[in-house]
């Protein structure tokens, strides 16, 4: 969708495509973040909500945002602390766009699920819209192949596209049951499509289930038939869709390089997001919970060289002073949309809530919510 200067609309910053992650406007009249009773102001709005309000901080979001979350996590972990919660009227997701429809879905009828900017959105995600991923099964279907290919998207997907994995078959998975996923995949089929971050598929294919490179190809939604050829197409166990995400897909073989020649002893600890070059130097690979989880047992004095969103580096170093833990790049590398997320637009929501107004509920449809949970119903059932 674009608008009539032939510019997409997240460039633009303005309407909505129903599509798509970002590129919409979040309407009010926001506090100015200079104002210094943004803290007391989100503090009393908290307050005069109690139990009809919960708020769900992802690991990525600033400080000054998850001081107020009553719980913090991965996506995935976040969206079942919302189900969790059904006495809760009002789940404030302090995340991007995908996560909050993961939660609506997840969530019951009466609840309500509001995301404090609505442009915080998901580059990965985008990557992979609905019409591309329908254009690409219809091409695998004239290639005589779809019936040997189970759809498997990670987490980190519209609602659209695990709906879509839901009609054809398929399932979602998270960085920390990409294996298993697979597995089952393979069970049902020759052949996984896996969306929409090629890194994930390709680092788990081949580092955790012995595949070999040449057993992945890469389909391209920019070009004719994903730029691959028929025979491509019957040699491929994976078919990865081209899509990353734009904070882990920053960090290069030569960061790691670096660091080590920095840093004496650095043990490198990067997320399966991450290029296969950078997680093949790594010492220790895993998703957010992993990464938390390994410096809470690392011992005291060891260095670490952290290769995941800049925030929750941040974060862990303060949390564990006993421990020199670093960004493993020397860019820093913020998660843009993630960090749309600030104080003033919390205030925003949370005061608009106390005066009986609901600003940015995030609504699924009924159809793509059915189909978006069973596929999300297919991941847990194999854990």
């Amino acid at each position: 969708m674009a608008t009539q200067t032939g510019l997409p609309l997240f460039v633009l910053g303005r309407d909505a495509d129903a599509h798509s992650e970002k590129g919409v406007d979040c309407p009010g009249e926001l506090p100015p973040a200079s104002d210094p009773g943004l803290v007391e102001r989100a503090r009393k709005a908290k307050e005069a909500l109690g139990d009809r309000l919960f708020v769900l901080g992802h690991h990525y979001q600033r400080d000054e945002v998850i001081q107020f979350a009553d719980v913090t996590g991965d996506s995935f972990k976040l969206a079942q602390q919302a189900a969790a919660r059904p006495e809760a009227e009002f789940i404030v997701f302090c995340g991007v766009h995908f996560m909050a429809e993961s939660a609506d879905i997840l969530t019951g009828d009466v609840q309500k699920v509001i995301l404090p900017d609505l442009a915080a959105g998901c580059s990965m995600a985008d990557m992979a819209t609905f019409d591309q991923v329908e254009e690409c099964w219809d091409a695998l279907e004239d290639a005589g192949l779809a019936d040997q290919v189970i759809p498997v998207t990670y987490m980190n997907s519209s609602a659209d596209i695990k709906a879509f994995c839901g009609r054809n078959g398929g399932a979602v998975c998270t960085s920390s049951n990409a294996r298993r996923a697979l597995d089952w995949a393979f069970e049902k089929g020759r052949k996984v499509l896996f969306l929409p971050d090629q890194h994930l598929g390709r680092n788990t294919a081949v580092l955790e289930m012995g595949m070999s490179l040449e057993d992945c190809v890469v389909w391209n939604p920019h070009r004719p038939n994903g730029g691959l050829t028929q025979e491509q197409l019957e040699r491929a166990r994976m078919i990865l869709w081209r899509g990353h995400c734009s904070v882990h897909g920053r960090f290069t073989a030569e960061s790691v390089d670096d660091v080590r020649s920095r840093i004496p002893g650095v043990n490198v600890l990067v997320h399966p997001e991450c290029r296969h070059e950078v997680v093949l130097k790594a010492d220790h690979v895993g998703s957010t919970e992993h990464i938390i989880k390994v410096l809470e047992a690392a011992p005291s004095g060891s260095s670490w060289a952290i290769g995941t969103e800049l925030n929750l580096v941040k974060r862990l170093a303060q949390t564990f002073p006993d421990k020199n833990i670093s960004f493993l790049d020397r860019t820093v590398c913020y998660c843009s949309t993630m960090n749309r997320i600030d104080l003033p637009h919390l205030v925003w929501a949370l005061e608009s809530l106390v005066l009986g107004e609901v600003v940015n509920q995030i609504a699924v449809d009924d159809d793509t919510t059915h189909w978006a949970k069973v596929a999300l119903d297919r991941m847990l059932a194999l854990s």
